[in-house]
């Protein structure tokens, strides 16, 4: 059996915090060292305690703002291999420029709901800390959505099918999986994929098999997009 993950939870409110707790140390999977409440503690506790992973909400004490994104480009910066995982209400794009604008390896972003899909909470806690990346999909439908719209977005040269298959790849899907998805050939995955990729003018950009990459590259640059 291989060892549980060693978690810290940052979560202002306590019924959700330990919650969240029970649920994970339920599973047998996970090992929950800390369960702070404020950002200040949460960059203590992983100082202190150096996890594989952490789960933080966005907005937390004193604030209220985007202390959580804040605490976790400090923890990345520091200690690059602990993974983190941010949660949150709302799938508002702006707190995924800023959580990603440095790049997406070892980030995933939930809608808190995800909490209660143990299965799912689980494999984001483990691709992070495989240094890969997850996105919630229905926070990736609002990333793609807010510039497909735009005529000459790049997106807007995409065939229907290369799109369905970009949104899987945002989900953290491999080919393979896609293809299971989509009922479709690993080959022709393959082949939407690549096109996908030189539509959007990310033929040479590394490690594109990585979630999320093709979109958020895409979005990185796009007219109106922050900065």
């Amino acid at each position: 059996m291989p060892d549980p993950l060693r978690v810290v939870i940052a979560e202002d409110h306590y019924l959700v915090r330990e919650g969240t707790r029970r649920l994970l140390e339920d599973t047998g999977d996970v090992q929950v060292l800390a369960a702070v409440g404020t950002a200040g503690e949460l960059l203590d506790a992983v100082d202190r305690l150096r996890p594989d992973v952490v789960i933080a909400d966005i907005r937390m004490p004193p604030g209220h703002h985007t202390e959580g994104i804040t605490a976790a480009h400090a923890i990345r910066a520091a200690h690059p291999g602990i993974g983190v995982v941010m949660l949150s209400q709302h799938a508002n794009e702006h707190y995924a420029f800023d959580l990603f604008r440095r790049g997406t390896d070892g980030l995933a972003y939930l809608l808190k709901e995800r909490i209660g899909e143990l299965d799912e909470l689980l494999r984001a806690l483990r691709e992070v800390v495989a240094g890969r990346s997850v996105v919630d999909p229905r926070i990736v439908e609002v990333l793609m959505g807010s510039h497909a719209r735009t005529a000459d977005a790049p997106l807007a040269a995409l065939t229907r099918r290369e799109l369905d298959v970009l949104r899987h790849m945002a989900q953290g899907k491999t080919n393979r999986s896609i293809a299971e998805s989509l009922a479709l050939s690993e080959s022709t995955i393959e082949k939407h994929v690549n096109s996908t990729f030189a539509k959007l003018g990310l033929a040479e950009e590394p490690q594109l098999h990585r979630r999320v990459s093709a979109v958020l590259a895409y979005l990185r640059h796009a007219p109106g997009t922050p900065g």
